[in-house]
């Protein structure tokens, strides 16, 4: 059911509930459009291949956060660098701006905060100040 669905799992926007209001947001861009054509294409081993990889980098971000790794170090940025190559991978091509307007998303829609934070509280803020660094280090 699209309405129960945890925000942040990737597989999520490909539910109905959720596709219209990705459509909506960003139907326009590039990125969405990169995204939709991908996406049709998968089958579901590589969604499990995704879920997977997915929840192995929100793993390693969320030992790094309790390990008391700061944001901007080179762990964490190493962190949020394979979590955009895992976006670019998979959806679309995630420019180092484009990630950083996601790690602001990631605070400021509850649905993302919630799904981080339920894994390790304070990923969600501790995500987006690492894809800032991140960011920032690559200019």
């Amino acid at each position: 059911m699209a309405a129960r669905a945890r925000a942040g799992h990737t597989l999520v926007v490909t539910q109905p509930t959720y596709a219209e209001e990705a459509r909506a947001r960003w139907g326009h861009t590039d990125a969405f459009r990169q995204s939709q054509r991908r996406a049709a294409g998968y089958d579901a081993n590589d969604w499990a291949d995704i879920k997977r990889e997915t929840a192995n980098i929100e793993s390693r971000i969320a030992a790094a956060l309790i390990e008391g790794w700061p944001s901007d170090s080179t762990i964490a940025m190493d962190l949020a660098e394979e979590h955009r190559q895992l976006l670019s991978r998979w959806f679309y091509d995630c420019s180092p701006s484009l990630h950083r307007s996601l790690g602001d998303m990631y605070v400021a829609d509850e649905r993302f905060v919630e799904h981080y934070d339920q894994r390790t509280p304070g990923l969600a803020a501790y995500l987006c100040a690492a894809i800032h660094a991140n960011a920032d280090r690559l200019g």
